[in-house]
């Protein structure tokens, strides 16, 4: 039986994978400080770490033996960073140096990182491919970004992947964090009073993917050979707009509304995905609709939100 240490493990993407690597059969260790996961969320059957990945000495405390690293821990709100940007630097740069520390100290054989699309920055309206000079907008994405840096500079002591993720929704994720994960705030403002505040104009678009497709993508970026060393989009490839995406939202849930009330700072205008490396390298070509990974995610919300 693999060990793999799944950082992060009480958010919304880290839990799932957890269970998938469970499920297959791994033996998973989770960590996470629970400063933003849930304790509800780590799934049964693993063994469980509270501690600060930021924190000096974590890489004596993490157990040894754990031959692959799934790192999704961190801060992951663009508009959050802002308000702390030397925490942020410290929960998403500083702990992907204490993990890579880790991993060459046990003899890991790979580290996957949850990296973003907000590396990009301001981006022409095209499917846009790793290639692409980043040029972050916001201190989480210059933090995400330094990470890759790194884990390239140790890439011969350990292997790495970097899985720039577009916009992840579906059932799991926490529909009270109203700063973080535009199509959960959506969905969240329209189940609970049915009005929908929209920071900045309707024609902005994005990518959006299903988290049954991400951790897929996440078992095949740590288990495929030919991902080694690799930075990859986790995004669909499909241009959706805000536009788009309320209209299905009000469709879904009927007496719904919203109204456009400012912006968010480092905002991203538009961004889409080329898939060409997630698809040559991963396989990974088909993806769950957006309208029935919607259609998913309120069967999931509305009973929660109608509870509370």
């Amino acid at each position: 039986m693999q060990k793999i240490l799944i950082t992060g493990v009480g958010g919304f993407i880290a839990s799932h994978i957890a269970i998938r690597f469970r499920d297959l059969g791994y033996e998973v260790v989770g960590v996470d400080d629970l400063s933003t996961g849930r304790l509800e969320n780590i799934p049964e059957g693993i063994e469980f770490f509270q501690d600060d990945l930021s924190s000096l000495g974590i890489e004596s405390r993490l157990p040894g033996g754990c031959r692959i690293i799934l790192h999704l821990a961190g801060q992951s709100s663009g508009e959050i960073s802002f308000d702390n940007p030397l925490l942020d630097l410290e929960k998403n740069t500083a702990s992907t140096l204490n993990l890579i520390r880790y991993g060459i100290r046990n003899g890991a054989s790979r580290i996957v990182y949850a990296s973003s699309m907000s590396v990009y920055g301001k981006v022409p309206d095209e499917p846009i491919a790793e290639t692409f000079v980043p040029v972050p907008l916001s201190c989480y994405g210059v933090s995400k970004l330094a990470s890759e840096c790194y884990l390239r500079i140790f890439q011969n002591q350990l292997s790495f992947v970097s899985l720039r993720m577009f916009n992840v929704y579906g059932p799991g994720q926490d529909l009270g964090n109203l700063r973080q994960g535009m199509l959960s705030i959506f969905l969240a403002q329209a189940l609970n009073g049915g009005d929908i505040e929209v920071k900045g104009g309707t024609a902005r678009y994005r990518d959006f993917i299903f988290i049954d497709d991400v951790v897929e993508t996440w078992v095949r970026a740590a288990t495929y050979p030919d991902a080694k060393n690799q930075t990859i989009n986790v995004g669909t490839g499909i241009r959706t707009t805000v536009g788009g995406l309320l209209d299905r939202i009000l469709h879904e849930v009927p007496g719904s509304r919203y109204s456009i009330n400012g912006t968010t700072p480092g905002d991203q205008e538009g961004i889409w995905a080329d898939t060409t490396k997630l698809s040559f390298l991963l396989g990974m070509r088909d993806f769950t609709p957006l309208g029935a990974g919607l259609r998913a995610f309120v069967a999931w919300a509305s009973p929660i939100l109608i509870s509370n």
